[in-house]
C-alpha cells in the first residue's frame, strides 16, 4: 500500500477555492496533513468544513437556545431530536432544508429533502407516522414561480404519497424576497420506543462497517459545498449536484432498519445525507472516539468507474452506514436481501484515530479524524443590528375600502388563500391515524397507533416580522408554534428549527440571525419549548438579493386522548370570545401590506408572561370540555380569524360593536399577539372563569346563519369568501384571473 497520491500544490489551492475552502482554511488543512491533501482528502475537507455540515459561522449562536428538559430523551447533536411523550414511547422529529437544490430542480430538490428527513427520524429507530413542510414562495408571477411551486409540491407529494407517510401540515408565504431562492423545508414525526433509541456514535475494534441501501452514482456530488454559497445568473448550470430520489426503495429501507433494529445487531447507525459516505463515516467513527478504514472497492455501484473522490462525496440517495456487532454480518444481509436492498461490508472500526480510505489497492486518504471538528473552522462574524421601525399610530393609518371590501381582499390573498390545492396532492391519510387534516385545526394531529394518544404538530414563521425586528420576530415564530398546538388542546413539548438566512459574511444578515436566536431562546424558555433538533440554511441570497430571514420552527406536542383534540371549524349556537388583549397593531401586518400598499412598521410585541398565562388557561379550559373550536389570531387579525373558522363549516357569526378605543379596521385586522377566538356554550360563565384566573377574555358575538353580521344591514357572505379564499391558488398556478 503506498501513502495518498498528493495534489500538484498549486492545483491543490485552486481545487480548495473551487471547493469553498478560504486561503486561512485550506492553509489549516496544510497543518493539520503536513503536506499537501490528494483530491479525496480536498474533498473531505471541504464538505466537512462547509457551512452545510459545519455550521461555522452560527455555531456560536445556537449554544445560546435551550435544549434540556426533563422530558428531552435526545437533543441536538444527533441525526433527530426526541422526548418523551408517556406510556414508554418517544416522538423523534426534525427539520431540515433543501432550498438551493429546489431552486435547481423543484422536483427532485424536494423529493430527496422529504426523503433525507425520513432518513434522519428512522435512522433513530423511530417509525415515521407524518410530515409537515415549510414553504416559501416568490411572488407568483415572477421567472420560473409557478414552475417552481408546481415542481416542489409535486415533489413532495410524490415522495411522501408512495413512501406511506402521510404530508398532514405545514405553512405556505408568497414575497418577492424569494424570486430568485426559495424555501423548501421538510420536517417529520415518527414514534420510538423511548428505551430502544439509536445513535451514531461507533464503538468497537474491528467491528464491521456496513453499507445498506440502494447504490451509489454521481447524483448530488458536492451538493452541501453548492447549499454553501450564494446562487449567480449560472445557478441552473448546477443541476448534477442535485439527487435523485427513489421513495419506494426509501420505504423498503424504512422496513428493513426497522427489521434490524429490532434484533441487537447494531452499534451504530447514520443516514448519508448531507457529504454521503464522508460524513457518515467521519461521524460516526469520531462521535465514538475511533478510527475507521474503509475499502470503497466493495461499495455497490450503479455507475462504471467511479472515483474514490466521486464515492466519498456522492450524495445518492436511500443510503444508510451501520457498525454492526461481530458475527452479525449474515443475520444483517438477510434481512436487506429480503427487502431487495444492497448490503456491503465495506470496513471496519481501528483505534487509530483516522479514516483511512482505500480504493484499488491505494490509500485514497488517510486523515486525522479529531481535528476535522476540533479545528473546523469557526467564526463569530461581525453582526450589525436592525434598525427599529416606528411604531405606527393606528388612528393616523385611513382605512381606503372599508372592512367588508378588506376581508374578501386578505382572504384571497396568496398568503391567507386556501392551500387545498396543494395539500390535496398530499396523501394526509394514508395509514388512517389522522384525526385532523390540512385546515382543520391550527396544529395537524396524529394518533399514535394503538394508543388513545396522539401527537399535534405545526411549523410556523412569519418573515416580514423577523426582517423589521429579529428578537420579536424570533419569539413570535416559537411563540405562534407554541400557540397554534395549544388551540388543540395539546400540551407543547419541545421544537426543531429551520434557520434560514442570507449571506452570513454581511454584518447585516448576521446580526438578523443573532437577533432571532436571542428572540427564540427567551420564548422556548418562557414557554418550556426546547430546541432539540435542527438545521441552518445560510447563503440564501441571489446575485447579492438576500431573502426574508426565515427561522421556521416546527413544534411537537401530546395529547393524553386524541379525542380530545379540537378544530377551529366555527359550530353552530355558540357564544365567540376572544381571549387576550387587542391594540389594534397595523405595523407589519397584512392589512398594512394587502389594503394599504405598504410593508413598514415595528412588528406586534410578543408579551411572552401573556403567551404563557392566556395559552395555558385556553388549554385548560379544552381539556375540560368547554370549548366547541379554537383558532389562534395570527396573521390578518382578528376577523380573518372569525372568516377562516366560519368558511371551515360555513356557518357564520353575528358579531358585536368594535370597541370606540380601537378604530375598527385596526380592531379587526391588527395582529396583536397572544389571542385566541374560542367558540363556547356560554360566555358569561367562561369569561368570569377567565377574569378569575386572571385572563382577559371579551364576548365577540354569536353564531349562527351563513354570514358574518357586523352591523344591522352590514353582513358578508361565508360562502363568497370561501368562494374567493378556495379560487386564489388554482388561477394563479393556472395564470389567469381569479
Amino acid at each position: 500500500m503506498t501513502a495518498p497520491t498528493p495534489l500538484d500544490p498549486a492545483r491543490a489551492a485552486q481545487l480548495a477555492a473551487e471547493f469553498g475552502l478560504k486561503p486561512e482554511e485550506y492553509d489549516r488543512v496544510l497543518a493539520i496533513l503536513g503536506r499537501t491533501p490528494s483530491l479525496t482528502e480536498l474533498g473531505v475537507f471541504s464538505v466537512m468544513w462547509s457551512e452545510h455540515c459545519s455550521y461555522k459561522s452560527s455555531r456560536v449562536w445556537l449554544r445560546e437556545l435551550p435544549t434540556k428538559a426533563p422530558w428531552v430523551i435526545q437533543g441536538p447533536g444527533e441525526n433527530a431530536g426526541v422526548i418523551a411523550i408517556g406510556d414508554g414511547l418517544a416522538a423523534v422529529f426534525k427539520m431540515e432544508s433543501h432550498n438551493h437544490p429546489s431552486w435547481i430542480e423543484p422536483y427532485n430538490g424536494a423529493a430527496t429533502g422529504v426523503g433525507g428527513i425520513l432518513r434522519d427520524v428512522f435512522t433513530m429507530g423511530a417509525r415515521p407516522i407524518a410530515n409537515l413542510n415549510a414553504l416559501r414562495f416568490g411572488s407568483p408571477d415572477a421567472p420560473r414561480m409557478k414552475q417552481i411551486i408546481d415542481g416542489v409540491v409535486r415533489g413532495i407529494g410524490g415522495y411522501g404519497n408512495c413512501v406511506g407517510v402521510p404530508t398532514v401540515g405545514g405553512e405556505v408565504n408568497f414575497h418577492p424576497a424569494y424570486n430568485g431562492n426559495p424555501l423548501v423545508n421538510a420536517m417529520t414525526v415518527g414514534i420510538a420506543k423511548a428505551d430502544r433509541i439509536f445513535t451514531a456514535a461507533a464503538t468497537g475494534v474491528g467491528n464491521p462497517v456496513v453499507y445498506v441501501g440502494s447504490k451509489t452514482g454521481r447524483d448530488g456530488i458536492h451538493g452541501a459545498t453548492m447549499s454553501s454559497a450564494e446562487f449567480s445568473a449560472d445557478s441552473e448550470e448546477k443541476r448534477p449536484t442535485v439527487q435523485i430520489g427513489d421513495p419506494f426503495a426509501e420505504k423498503l429501507l424504512i422496513e428493513a432498519c426497522l427489521e434490524l433494529m429490532a434484533t441487537d445487531a447494531i452499534v451504530a447507525i447514520q443516514d448519508m445525507g448531507a457529504a454521503g459516505l464522508t460524513s457518515s463515516g467521519v461521524e460516526m467513527a469520531g462521535k465514538g472516539g475511533m478510527g475507521v478504514e474503509l475499502v470503497l472497492d466493495n461499495v455497490p455501484q450503479r455507475e462504471e468507474g467511479m472515483t474514490a473522490y466521486e464515492m466519498m462525496l456522492s450524495e445518492s440517495q436511500e443510503r444508510m452506514l451501520m457498525v454492526l456487532k461481530p458475527g452479525r454480518e449474515a443475520q444483517a444481509e438477510a434481512i436487506f436481501t429480503k427487502w431487495e436492498l444492497d448490503f456491503a461490508v465495506i470496513g471496519h472500526l481501528t483505534d487509530t484515530g483516522r479514516i483511512v480510505i482505500r480504493h484499488k489497492g491505494q490509500i485514497e486518504a488517510d486523515i486525522p479524524l479529531a481535528p476535522l471538528e476540533s479545528e473546523a473552522p469557526l467564526y463569530r462574524r461581525p453582526t450589525e443590528d436592525t434598525p427599529p421601525q416606528p411604531e405606527l399610530d393606528a388612528g393616523s393609518i385611513p382605512d381606503p375600502i372599508g372592512i367588508e371590501a378588506a376581508l374578501m381582499r386578505l382572504v384571497s390573498c396568496p398568503d391567507l388563500c386556501s392551500r387545498r390545492w396543494i395539500w390535496d396532492q398530499y396523501d394526509g391519510l394514508v395509514n388512517g391515524q389522522t384525526v385532523k387534516r390540512p385546515g382543520a385545526a391550527d396544529a395537524a394531529i396524529v394518533r399514535i397507533e394503538d394508543h388513545d394518544r396522539a401527537l399535534a404538530m405545526t411549523t410556523d414563521c412569519t418573515p416580514r416580522y423577523v426582517v423589521a425586528d429579529p428578537v420579536a420576530g424570533g419569539a413570535q415564530a416559537v411563540a405562534e408554534a407554541w400557540r397554534n398546538i395549544t388551540a388543540t388542546g395539546a400540551l407543547p413539548l419541545a421544537i426543531t428549527d429551520n434557520m434560514n438566512f442570507g449571506n452570513p459574511e454581511k454584518p447585516r444578515i448576521m446580526g438578523q440571525f443573532a437577533g432571532a436566536v436571542r428572540g427564540m431562546a427567551a420564548a422556548c424558555t418562557a414557554l418550556d419549548f426546547p430546541v432539540i433538533s435542527g438545521n441552518v440554511s445560510l447563503y440564501n441570497e441571489t446575485e447579492g438579493r438576500p431573502i426574508l430571514p426565515t427561522p421556521a420552527i416546527g413544534g411537537v406536542g401530546v395529547l393524553e386522548d386524541a379525542r380530545q383534540a379540537i378544530g377551529l371549524g366555527m359550530p353552530a349556537g355558540a357564544d365567540l370570545v376572544l381571549v387576550g388583549t387587542t391594540a389594534g397593531w397595523l405595523g407589519q401586518s397584512l392589512w398594512l401590506r394587502e389594503v394599504g400598499g405598504r410593508e413598514e412598521g415595528a412588528p406586534p410585541p410578543v408579551d411572552l408572561a401573556a403567551e404563557r398565562r392566556n395559552g395555558d388557561f385556553v388549554r385548560a379550559q379544552i381539556l375540560a370540555g368547554t370549548v366547541r373550536a379554537c383558532h389562534d389570531c395570527a396573521d390578518g387579525g382578528l376577523l380573518v380569524t372569525i372568516a377562516e373558522m366560519a368558511m371551515e363549516t360555513g356557518i357564520g357569526a353575528t358579531l358585536s360593536p368594535t370597541p370606540d378605543a380601537v378604530p375598527p379596521h385596526a380592531f379587526w385586522f391588527g395582529e396583536d399577539q397572544g389571542r385566541y377566538v374560542v367558540a363556547v356554550a356560554d360566555a358569561a360563565a367562561f369569561i368570569a372563569t377567565a377574569t378569575a384566573a386572571g385572563v382577559p377574555a371579551t364576548r365577540l358575538g354569536h353564531s349562527g346563519g351563513g354570514d358574518l353580521v357586523l352591523a344591522p344591514g352590514r353582513s358578508i357572505s361565508v360562502a363568497a369568501l370561501r368562494a374567493a379564499n378556495e379560487a386564489t391558488l388554482p388561477a394563479l398556478m393556472e395564470g389567469r384571473s381569479a
